[in-house]
């Protein structure tokens, strides 16, 4: 049984009639009545009672066409939705670290949909870290993704499009927020609130401490700024973070470091040689062209 056979047989019961039939499905009166006598007998029943040039459905070609007008009905939705993900107007599913999430992803989407060709495009937004999105991208739940950089990924494309300095955040009148050169040797003399080891952030600091030779006391790991920012302002450590937008509605203080110069870079990742639709190439080249300069 095939699609073509489900068309016919909907059209003569519709028309009840086999030339007027052949006629709109734009095929020959033999042709149709050999399909639809083919489908009878792979079913193993009649569909339809013969009245002379006219025909009515049996009651079991009745039950047959609800379940015909049911299927055609989805193939249609089906090619009406591939249409239109083949177009301009499809869907994006994108994942991000926290930091992104309080102006770069809303203003960077809303930048696009802007574009007159881009304004039908549907997102759906995920927020996550590093490593859970890039599980998640190989899996192809997400099309593109922002996070930090991952060795090993031969099958994805990491694309920088910012850079975050790293500063020192301290509690209001802090001592070391008195000092007038802090470096990133006075770690070592306070509590830390760290990353989570698994985050992007924390495998940055990790080696930055490593490199460094540091051996900071960190008294616990946060999965994000936010959580970070809400322990340092109660007073239970200091921490060297990203310098992101979320710090601004904390009570703390922010201090750049004067002896080195520490730079995290956000990348847009998505899968190479992978097959995207007209929604997702236009996205990432929107990014690649605009999100750099935010």
């Amino acid at each position: 049984m095939t699609l073509t056979q489900l068309t016919y047989f909907q059209t003569v019961a519709r028309c009840q009639h086999f030339r007027l039939a052949a006629s709109e499905l734009n095929i020959s009166q033999p042709s149709l009545s050999r399909s639809i006598a083919n489908l009878e007998e792979e079913l193993g029943i009649v569909l339809f009672e013969r009245h002379g040039r006219n025909v009515t459905l049996t009651r079991y070609g009745r039950l047959f066409l609800s379940h015909a007008d049911r299927i055609l009905s989805e193939v249609a939705i089906a090619e009406k939705q591939m249409k239109k993900l083949s177009g301009n107007a499809g869907h994006v599913d994108i994942a991000y670290v926290f930091p992104l999430a309080a102006r770069y992803i809303p203003h960077m989407v809303r930048q696009f949909l802007e574009i007159e060709k881009n304004k039908d495009v549907t997102f759906n937004f995920h927020q996550s870290h590093t490593g859970e999105m890039i599980e998640a991208l190989k899996n192809e739940r997400y099309d593109v993704i922002f996070g930090s950089y991952v060795e090993n990924e031969p099958d994805i494309q990491f694309i920088p499009i910012m850079n975050q300095e790293m500063i020192i955040i301290t509690p209001l009148e802090h001592p070391l927020s008195k000092k007038k050169n802090p470096g990133l040797r006075d770690l070592e003399n306070y509590p830390i609130i760290g990353y989570e080891p698994s985050s992007g952030l924390g495998r940055f600091t990790n080696r930055t401490y490593a490199s460094y030779s540091l051996k900071p006391n960190i008294i616990c790991e946060s999965p994000d700024e936010n959580a970070i920012a809400s322990l340092v302002a109660e007073n239970f450590g200091i921490a060297l973070v990203a310098d992101v937008d979320v710090l601004r509605h904390f009570s703390l203080e922010k201090l750049h470091l004067t002896d080195v110069s520490l730079r995290h870079t956000v990348y847009l990742a998505y899968l190479k040689d992978h097959y995207q639709i007209p929604a997702v190439k236009n996205f990432i080249s929107f990014i690649k062209k605009e999100g750099t300069r935010i």
